[in-house]
């Protein structure tokens, strides 16, 4: 029987499993590898979930999701945004992943080509290598402002020698921080609208945007699958909930997809969802923890001769430039975490082409943590 090759493995994943086998050996490991925020789920979840758990009548939803919650997504985008969004239009997901597993299926066929970036979020390009799509990764940098181009579209396009099915950006960006100002989310929006691409926005940083614009490819037209989730603003990472925004010709594929994929996302972790749109002062302080400990990086980490290779303009990572001290990261990874137990992400699970002279660290800890991970690499450095 022949079987399918399988995906490049998640370095980070791979990094995180063996700190937690230092951890476990009773080893003081300080991981900067993950997007994990160290404050746990707003305080009104674990209550509102406490609550359901006493209950204990937890079951299956509408796939879609809880009307309650869907209505309080809406209503947070009225707020945030400034934008009336039909609740319908909402399908809450098992996590942001499962949002991107239901939008390639129903959107793209086997063979299609989608344009991501380069650096960029490797589950992306994993999972739909796993689904036999096509993936045409562009660089960006300074020079486009670490942003996709509808010019840098067309011009992979010609190098493929056919046209693009779908667009995906991210912003704020993992891992480089990167936003997109609204004129280049409009600009792309339009590209895609103009050719019938498929355009979709991971807005999973969102409220995490220390520079520039935070806009919702939303503000800007109704084209957009908008992708979003409560694993980083709110602290929710290990409740796997998240949420889409479709336009409505897509609501209804979506829903027949999900009904069979995934029947609904979990009850428990929709009303400890729900009670968390309520939280957000909570969470606002937790965010100014993340500012300070950006502002701790931006000091310390180019002063280690490791220069920032985009600027944290948002979420809470720092691509970082590691080839003053090697040109394999992920060997440097792997004998920082046994020499000093500091945990970070090599380069390749981002950009499989020049990942080997770069490295991400997460700024999501706590800042005594990272104080801390800070003077072990410093001494650790002084010694190479």
């Amino acid at each position: 029987m022949q079987r399918k090759p399988s995906v490049e493995p998640f370095h980070a994943m791979d990094v995180l499993a063996e700190a937690t086998r230092l951890k476990g050996e009773g080893r003081d490991v300080i991981s900067m590898a993950v997007g994990q925020p160290a404050h746990p789920a707003p305080a009104a979840a674990l209550v509102a979930a406490a609550r359901a758990l006493e209950a204990g009548r937890l079951g299956y939803t509408d796939a879609l999701g809880l009307k309650s919650l869907r209505q309080a997504i809406a209503a947070r985008y009225r707020h945030i945004y400034n934008v009336d969004l039909d609740p319908r239009r909402i399908a809450v997901t098992t996590g942001s992943s499962a949002g991107f597993n239901l939008a390639f299926l129903q959107l793209f066929n086997p063979g299609d080509l989608v344009v991501i970036t380069r650096p960029g979020y490797p589950a992306y390009r994993n999972i739909l290598s796993a689904l036999g799509l096509k993936v045409v990764e562009i660089p960006v940098g300074s020079s486009t402002g670490h942003a996709l181009t509808p010019e840098a579209i067309e011009a992979a396009e010609r190098e493929a020698g056919a046209r693009v099915a779908g667009v995906l950006i991210a912003s704020p960006a993992n891992p480089t921080g990167a936003v997109h100002s609204k004129q280049a989310i409009a600009l792309l929006d339009a590209w895609c609208a103009d050719r019938g691409v498929a355009f979709i926005s991971d807005e999973i940083y969102h409220g995490l945007t220390w520079s520039g614009e935070e806009t919702t490819a939303l503000s800007v037209s109704d084209n957009a699958i908008v992708i979003n989730s409560f694993s980083k603003y709110f602290c929710m990472t290990g409740w796997r909930i998240g949420w889409m925004v479709l336009p409505e010709d897509l609501v209804r594929p979506v829903e027949c997809l999900a009904q069979s994929l995934y029947i609904s996302p979990p009850e428990l972790s929709q009303i400890a969802a729900e009670a968390a749109l309520g939280g957000t002062a909570e969470m606002d302080l937790v965010s100014e923890g993340y500012r300070q400990n950006r502002t701790l990086l931006a000091e310390r980490l180019p002063a280690l001769a490791l220069p920032f290779a985009a600027p944290m303009d948002g979420a809470f990572y720092a691509w970082v430039d590691v080839s003053g001290h090697t040109n394999d990261s992920m060997a440097f990874a792997r004998q920082m975490l046994a020499d000093i137990h500091v945990a970070a992400t090599p380069g390749r699970d981002f950009d499989p082409v020049d990942g080997a002279r770069f490295m991400r660290f997460s700024y999501a800890g706590s800042h005594d943590d990272m104080s801390r991970a800070l003077d072990r690499m410093e001494g650790w450095l002084g010694k190479r």
